[in-house]
Order: C-alpha cells, then sequence, then structure tokens
C-alpha cells in the first residue's frame, strides 16, 4: 500500500487489509449507536432515571471485562448527574456467574428502582424474574450468545440478539455499555438536561481508556470497530490521560504508558485486574478503576499484583496436575482424543480457566477444565477452544443430548463456561468426548503455525519494531506480527528456571540479536545449539530505559 514500507506492507495484506482507509481510525468512523437493537428504550429508560432522581444498582461479572465495564457505567451515570448510583459483582466462590435470584436479594436491600447488568444478564432468567417480582425494572446490557430462552427484562442490549442490526458482532461487555451510554448522554442532550442543570456535558472518550482494556483483556476479535475503541483508548492512555487506576496498574506492572501496546493491556494490566476475580473479590480492582487518587489506586494495584502473584503459583501447580492427567489420557492406545476434560479435587475454581487456556495451546484441543465449587456437590468448569470448535455449541449440543446433566453454561465460539452435579461429572466426560467425535470426524489436527514470511538482514531494525509495535492494535482476529528465519545459536542460556535466554545471528548477517523463548525447558529437553528455524515477533525491549531490539520468539525447530 501507498506510504508504507514492505514489512508493514506485506502484514496488512496478510490480515485483509488492502485499503489504508481502514487504518484510519478516528472516532468518526466508529459505528454509529443507532444499530443495536432496543438502545433507544436503554437511553430513555436510564435518562428518566436520572432526571427523575432513581436509585440505580449496577450488577457486574468478576471478570476483567465486566470490572470495566461496571467502572464505566458508574463513572457514565455520576458524570451524568444521577445521585444514587452503586455496584455489586458476585463473588464466583459464593453466588457464581450472574444476575442470580440471590444476587436480586441482596441488591434489593438497597432499594434500587432500577437494576442494570453489564457483561452478564443474557442468561439471567431466574434472576431477572425475582427482581421484576420485587418491583425493579431491569436493563440487561451483554455481549454473551443468548440461549433459547430470553429473560423478560424491560431491555435488552445485546448485538448478538436475534435479528440485531449492529454491524460488529464483537463488541466486548465494556463495548455495549459504552454504546449504551453514547445513547443515554444523546438522549439527556436532547432533553436540554446538561444546560438546566448546569452540568458540563461530558466528553465520552474520556472512557475509552476503559473501553480498551476491557476489550483487550476479554480478547474478543478486534474487528474495524474494535480496533478504533481500542486504539483510541490506548492513545489517551499514552498521552498521559488515563484514569488513575490504569495508571497505577501499569505502574506495578513496570510498563511504560508513553509506549503502551496492545500486549501491556492484556499481559500486564488485564491479568493484574483478572485475579482479583479468580482469587479473591473482583470489587477490589472495580474500586482501583473507580479511584480518582493515584496513591489511593496504588495501594489498591499492589493488592492486585499481590493476588496475582499468589494466582500465578496456584496457576502453575495446577497446570503441572494437568498435564500429568494429559500424558496419562489415549484413546486405543494411540489416537489423541478431540477433547480433554480435566478435574481434579484440588483445583482452584477461580483459575481453571487459565489452565484450560494453557493446555490448550499445548495439545491444539479443546480443553475443558473443572473444579469443585462452593455448593454441596457442585463443580465449575471453563472451556476454552480452538478455530473451527464452537465451544459453546459443543456444550448446547450436549445439553439437547442429555438434558440435565450440565445445570448451567455458556460462552463464546473460543472460551466458556459450565457448572454440574458431581454426580455428572464422569457421564459429562463421556458424554462431551462422543459429541466432539461426531463433530469432528476427518478433522486434520495438525498444528500449522501461520507468519508473515521471512526478514531480509537489514529489516532487523528498530525502526520496523517500533513501527510493528505502534501500528494497530493487535490482537484476537488481527494477529501481532510473526516471521520466521533461520539463525545460528551464539550463546544460550536458562532464566527464570524454564525460558530460554539466546542471542541469535540471522544466517548470512553478522549482526547479534538478543532473543528469548519463554517456558521452552517445559517442552525441550536441552537448549537449543547450531542451527535453527524460529517464528519470533520482532519487538522493543526496555530496561532501565535503554531500549534494545529483541526476539520473541513464539516456537523453535
Amino acid at each position: 500500500m501507498a506510504g508504507l514500507d514492505r514489512v508493514m506492507s506485506q502484514v496488512l495484506h496478510n490480515r485483509g487489509v488492502t485499503n489504508s482507509a481502514v487504518l484510519d481510525y478516528s472516532l468518526k468512523n466508529l459505528l454509529p449507536p443507532a444499530g443495536l437493537s432496543h438502545i433507544n428504550d436503554a437511553a430513555e429508560m436510564l435518562a428518566e432515571a436520572i432526571t427523575a432522581d432513581a436509585s440505580v444498582v449496577i450488577v457486574g461479572d468478576f471478570d476483567a471485562d465486566g470490572a470495566t465495564s461496571c467502572a464505566l457505567a458508574v463513572r457514565c451515570l455520576k458524570a451524568f448527574g444521577m445521585n444514587d448510583v452503586s455496584y455489586m459483582v458476585p463473588n464466583r466462590f459464593e453466588y457464581g456467574y450472574g444476575l442470580s435470584p440471590e444476587i436480586v436479594g441482596m441488591a434489593a436491600m438497597r432499594h434500587p428502582d432500577i437494576i442494570v447488568t453489564v457483561d452478564n444478564g443474557i442468561s439471567s432468567i431466574a434472576g431477572v424474574h425475582a427482581a421484576q417480582a420485587l418491583g425493579m425494572s431491569v436493563l440487561v446490557t451483554d455481549h454473551h450468545l443468548p440461549g433459547d430462552e430470553l429473560p423478560t427484562a424491560d431491555v435488552i442490549v445485546n448485538p448478538n440478539l436475534v435479528g440485531d442490526r449492529f454491524a460488529s458482532k464483537n463488541l466486548a461487555g465494556v463495548g455495549v455499555i459504552f454504546y449504551v451510554m453514547l445513547a443515554v448522554r444523546a438522549r439527556l442532550r436532547q432533553m436540554q438536561w446538561f444546560s438546566e442543570q448546569a452540568i458540563a456535558e461530558p466528553n465520552m472518550s474520556q472512557f475509552l481508556d476503559l473501553v480498551a482494556l476491557g476489550t483487550v483483556a476479554d480478547v474478543v476479535p478486534l474487528d474495524q470497530n474494535n480496533r478504533i475503541l481500542v486504539q483510541q483508548g490506548m492513545q489517551r492512555i499514552r498521552n498521559g490521560q488515563a484514569c488513575a487506576g490504569i495508571q497505577a496498574l501499569l505502574t506495578v506492572g513496570k510498563r511504560n504508558p508513553l509506549r503502551l501496546a496492545s500486549s501491556d493491556l492484556g499481559f500486564t494490566v488485564g491479568p493484574r485486574l483478572n485475579a482479583a476475580g479468580r482469587m479473591d473479590d473482583m470489587s477490589v480492582g472495580i474500586e482501583c478503576l473507580l479511584s480518582d487518587d493515584f496513591e489511593h489506586a496504588i495501594t489498591l494495584a499492589t493488592e492486585l499484583d499481590a493476588l496475582n502473584r499468589d494466582r500465578r503459583q496456584v496457576e502453575q501447580s495446577m497446570q503441572q496436575d494437568a498435564l500429568a492427567i494429559v500424558e496419562k489420557i489415549s484413546i486405543n492406545d494411540a489416537e489423541i482424543p478431540p477433547v480433554y476434560a480435566l478435574s481434579d479435587e484440588s483445583w482452584h475454581q477461580g483459575v481453571v480457566g487459565l489452565v484450560a487456556s494453557r493446555i490448550k495451546e499445548r495439545v491444539n484441543r479443546p480443553v475443558v477444565a473443572l473444579a469443585p465449587g462452593d455448593a454441596d456437590s457442585e463443580w465449575k468448569g471453563s472451556a476454552r477452544s480452538v478455530e473451527g470448535v464452537h465451544i459453546r455449541d459443543v456444550l448446547a449440543r450436549v445439553d439437547a443430548l442429555h438434558p440435565g446433566l450440565i445445570s448451567k453454561f455458556g460462552g463464546h465460539a473460543m472460551a466458556a463456561g459450565l457448572s454440574l452435579h458431581a454426580k455428572n461429572l464422569e457421564k459429562f466426560k463421556i458424554a462431551l468426548l462422543e459429541v466432539m467425535q461426531a463433530l469432528t470426524k476427518g478433522r486434520d489436527w495438525s498444528h500449522v503455525l501461520l507468519t508473515d514470511g521471512e526478514l531480509t538482514a537489514d529489516e532487523f531494525n528498530m525502526d520496523i519494531a517500533e513501527q510493528l509495535r505502534q501500528a494497530s492494535p493487535w490482537g484476537q482476529g488481527f494477529p501481532e506480527p510473526v516471521f520466521d528465519g533461520e539463525f545460528e545459536v551464539v550463546e544460550a542460556r536458562v532464566v527464570g528456571d524454564t525460558h530460554a535466554k539466546l542471542k541469535l545471528k540471522p544466517l548470512g548477517s553478522e549482526q547479534i540479536i538478543d532473543g528469548i523463548c519463554f517456558d521452552y525447558l517445559d517442552q525441550h529437553a536441552h537448549l537449543p545449539e547450531g542451527n535453527v528455524r524460529a517464528a519470533y515477533r520482532l519487538d522493543v525491549n526496555e530496561f532501565r530505559e535503554r531500549l534494545s531490539l529483541q526476539l520473541m520468539i513464539q516456537h523453535i525447530q
């Protein structure tokens, strides 16, 4: 494409970008809110609540998307002039996911006029009914795929509703509530609320740092609309305009906001925020995002950092257990199964999703990891899938063939959650295997690593590495560039127990470049030597304010 060098042109072409206009991430190109079904009803509902001085309780989810959604909803409604707005997040260990009747009972103690769900609610049939029976109105904002039955909420906004005309079905929960708040502001402006109340009309771009974080952390596909939301939010963070909580999380994660990349949100900020919901109570994370005092935010971010360290230790132990189980599983002593359902009574239910994800990467098969829940005889599971296998549809098929086997489930193509009774655990594993065998019969499971090709000797430079880092928000559906090539291993040593720290020389060049391959010794007995072929990301390492070229190695053969 005109104006772009060879490497960037090739990278974008490989991702289907043939027109440089697609790279215009200005807000004018954002899809308009009107395409979302029922969004005007939602705007009317909340605008009337604000002008009538009504009470609203936001009910969120216990992951990073839910936390950012909750913080955004509270911040927006307060900025719009609402006096009585609060939030609740179900503790996953006591109440599980979503707007349950138990959570409604707790919310009722605050006497709200309206309950607004963010990043949940589309499957909360009983919870919505309970709220309405107590005289509360319910607005459901969600992005998860709806089941056969919808809750009887007063209003539902979800781009994945049947018949919804919104062009992007990939909004995260925080993206959905952001659009709802855009519509609320427009309705209040139409009512001349801001001028009559002498309230400064909020610039909605101030909330895009939260949208960027939640969207990247939830690993939704970064289509054009999501890339605009993420790029605009990242730019605010780079400009020093992020909320105190995000600034604090970057600080404890030792990331420079001036050089922020989407990977910093996905692998540094997101996990620390998620750790609260996985290990303790997501309220700590939400309070961090709601804080306007940096010192207070640092205190909360430090607490989240400690929880994240605890999470890592638990995850590492569970991952080792899971790998031991995987090594023992076989069919006819030879064939690798099309799905792994792994469980252990000692596992932590808050970490099963991470374990499923790690094992999925190792075996290139869908994985369901299950742990005991808090209710008697209940097991909680988290599923992660691979391209071409819609894991929520797989669970739906199991449920259709074996009614009552799964207590409840929900999710996306690539990730889902479920719960079931202990007596059904082994039956579920058998049913899941049978369904997957039927659905994937004849499938080629060989793992193909796609790259953006080779770099020439003169393309190993800081300018191209920086250009790639800053070019676009990379993520799910718009992957970060990966290249391949042959190298001579000049030096190899172990760091951090399992990581391989390398000095590599591209064949045909005298340049020596640092490289690191994380968890290399988990899969290899010895450090690499001689000539190797590697797939890698071209990255910039920042250490003590010094920038240097570094290869982030994905695979070595």
